[in-house]
């Protein structure tokens, strides 16, 4: 399920509050990597579809 690139970051920060607080089990954990991984790839093809968008329109 895809998010926007605002709520994708606001999940990433209270993810990594929750790594920061060390109280997760061996599978909260690794739920919770997995999780990231896939918000930060999607926040990565936001932020490289945003870049082709704005090259397409600064070549005319």
């Amino acid at each position: 399920m895809k998010i926007n690139y605002e709520k994708a970051m606001e999940e990433l920060q209270q993810i990594v509050a929750q790594l920061q607080e060390d109280n997760l089990s061996v599978d909260e954990l690794s739920a919770k990597v997995k999780r990231a991984a896939e918000l930060i790839t999607q926040c990565r093809e936001k932020l490289r579809q945003t870049e082709q968008e704005l090259e397409g329109l600064f070549e005319d």
